[in-house]
């Protein structure tokens, strides 16, 4: 349930169209729902603004299903499948149509767009960071937050990255993305006055032990300003976005 609904609802009884007990009897289920497999935060798109996202790995595509089935009916913002296999998301798209896929992420009602600030950029090093990126873009999908992809301006090859400078520098806010050493991030975040949202991933050779590595260049990046999140999450960059933005 999300505050246009409360409205609604409360509009109703003063209209004497329901009652109290209907009100009551609406409202119970708003702290969370108890499936007795999962207990859903329901009241998180009133406290947040956004509901609360389904974490595919680890879930059977029964629970999923049924999860996804249950954000949508007690909401009517936007519901969000990330991390899917292709058994979940045929499960649920199955069931529950209109779905917007993203590779691994699926959407349900995204936002409409906003039209209030210009669209963030997400910046990729590598094509190997796509997944990531991509996970990223379908989350700002689907809090309504439009994005463009700059893909593999890795710092390999520099010139690749210092053509785009103006555009990065029009943008309202950026997320990074890059694995080996993470040094795309501290460069962009040289470069521009908007929040930097950086995300490690798990690519590399070596000694980029699996992504510590560029967490902890990014994390100690001499670019002053610069939020990190965790290996691969670029769930979580999205809604960094998000919170700023919002």
């Amino acid at each position: 349930m999300d505050a246009a609904e409360v409205r609604k609802l409360l509009d109703r009884l003063s209209a004497g169209e329901i009652d109290a007990d209907e009100v009551v009897s609406r409202l119970r289920s708003l702290p969370y729902t108890d499936m007795g497999f999962a207990t859903l935060d329901t009241h998180r798109e009133l406290r947040q603004g956004v509901p609360e996202a389904v974490y595919g790995p680890g879930k059977s595509t029964d629970h999923c299903a049924e999860i996804v089935g249950e954000l949508l009916r007690a909401s009517s913002g936007p519901v969000l499948l990330s991390r899917a296999n292709p058994a979940q998301i045929e499960a649920v798209t199955s069931r529950f149509p209109g779905a917007e896929l993203h590779e691994s992420t699926v959407v349900w009602r995204p936002a409409a767009p906003r039209e209030d600030i210009e669209e963030v950029l997400v910046v990729t090093a590598g094509t190997a960071d796509l997944t990531v990126a991509g996970e990223c873009r379908a989350t700002l999908r689907a809090m309504g937050i439009r994005s463009q992809l700059i893909a593999d301006v890795g710092v390999a090859g520099l010139h690749r990255l210092l053509v785009r400078v103006p555009e990065l520098q029009r943008a309202p806010a950026l997320v990074v993305v890059a694995g080996m050493e993470g040094a795309l991030a501290s460069v962009i975040g040289g470069l521009v006055a908007c929040p930097v949202v950086a995300v490690p991933t798990s690519v590399g050779y070596g000694a980029s032990l699996e992504g510590v590595t560029a967490l902890l260049a990014m994390l100690s990046s001499c670019a002053s300003g610069i939020s990190v999140v965790g290996i691969d999450n670029g769930f979580g960059a999205a809604f960094a976005i998000g919170r700023i933005l919002r």
